[in-house]
């Protein structure tokens, strides 16, 4: 298979089963997906593993940003637990005069995205999730991050259910995204 075949094949999976990978299976993938693109080789990321009790604790953290506390913070505090294994993608910007902080940003993405597609390669369903509690002080604090680093969002990874769609995701036409000069 080639890497086009595998990034054709990828899709984002909302509902997954509760087998996930372990930190060790985890390691190789990451230790690929670390070779994005990185001016300057900042290495301006890093990842959060959030299993068991962790992402009850992420709940929490969400209904108390959200300021919800009746049936819509139930249903909230619930959303972490869609998955086994949620994995916080952060961005760590780096003091450099000629990476900008947008850039460090464009490395921890790719580096997210990488894995998810290394991740669904092997056999895992993944989906990158984000929202409006992301950047918020109770999450911040749940993820003990520094002043420097700002959360992007989570990679949501389980295992595949046996109708999980293979289906051809809907194709772009390349020739409206690109201009020639």
């Amino acid at each position: 298979m080639t890497v086009l075949d595998a990034v054709s094949r990828r899709r984002s999976h909302s509902k997954v089963t509760a087998t996930a990978p372990s930190h060790d299976q985890l390691l190789p993938l990451i230790a690929a997906a670390g070779t994005v693109a990185d001016h300057a080789s900042l290495r301006p990321w890093r990842l959060i593993e959030l299993r068991d009790d962790a992402r009850v604790h992420l709940g929490e953290a969400m209904v108390v940003a959200s300021g919800l506390d009746d049936e819509s913070g139930a249903k909230l505090a619930a959303k972490p637990l869609r998955a086994s294994l949620l994995i916080a993608v952060v961005a760590v910007h780096r003091p450099s005069f000629k990476v900008e902080k947008w850039e460090q940003d464009a490395t921890a993405a790719g580096v997210a995205h990488m894995l998810s597609l290394l991740l669904s390669e092997a056999g895992w369903g993944v989906m990158w999730r984000t929202g409006h509690l992301t950047r918020t002080q109770p999450v911040r604090e749940l993820h003990q991050l520094a002043e420097n680093e700002e959360l992007l969002g989570w990679l949501y990874v389980g295992g595949l259910p046996e109708d999980a769609r293979d289906g051809a995701k809907r194709a772009i036409s390349p020739e409206e995204f690109v201009t020639v000069l």
